[in-house]
């Protein structure tokens, strides 16, 4: 039963981000090139939320561990969907792209 509400809220099991990164994952940065070009963490890709599916081939593999984020969450979480809907099977919504620069540490 709490599985199935954690669901239905989109609630996630906890992740060590730290621990995908250091697994090889992609960090996909879904803002606007523009948003992007003020600031992001390095290394990340850029591919903007509303042309992500016309670009699914520029991440390279469907069971690599990718790591959404935008600036507040809820593109990243839009880009989640998409990727899973297209059958990526390890993606994570990091949430805001500041946030998450944090607890990764990358500057």
């Amino acid at each position: 039963m709490l599985a199935a509400l954690k669901k239905l809220l989109g609630i996630e099991p906890q992740v060590d981000l730290k621990v995908l990164i250091n697994e090889g994952a992609t960090i996909l940065d879904v803002r606007t090139k523009g948003e992007f070009s003020t600031g992001h963490i390095r290394g990340s890709v850029n591919i903007p939320v509303e042309k992500l599916s016309t670009n699914l081939t520029k991440l390279k593999s469907r069971s690599k561990p990718i790591i959404t984020c935008c600036a507040t969450g809820s593109r990243s979480a839009s880009a989640k969907g998409i990727l899973t809907a297209n059958g990526f099977t390890n993606v994570h919504n990091g949430g805001a792209w500041l946030s998450l620069r944090r607890k990764l540490d990358i500057y």
